[in-house]
């Protein structure tokens, strides 16, 4: 199922993203550090979100207690969550 999210406290103003079960695909960010983000994309390409969570949760931008990575491991964990209980 596709997923799209409005990140908080970072440039990205939206990210999107697959999930099937427990595994992430076709990330994509609006806006934001482009190159940087395009390689995060590339890395979580068929994550779980375990391990996905487990690398980006916490992660920081400048002085900001977030960043791009950050929102995307809490928006694919908030999903993840809704999607099972949808079950």
């Amino acid at each position: 199922m596709r997923y799209t999210v409005r990140p908080q406290q970072v440039c990205s103003t939206s990210l999107s993203f697959d999930l099937e079960g427990d595994v992430v695909t076709n990330v994509e960010f609006v806006r934001g550090c482009d190159g940087n983000l395009k390689a995060i994309s590339k890395l979580v390409d068929g994550m779980t979100v375990d391990k996905l969570e487990s690398i980006l949760r916490g992660n920081t931008c400048g002085r900001k207690n977030t960043s791009c990575a950050d929102q995307l491991a809490i928006a694919v964990r908030e999903k993840y969550e809704e999607s099972k209980q949808a079950q």
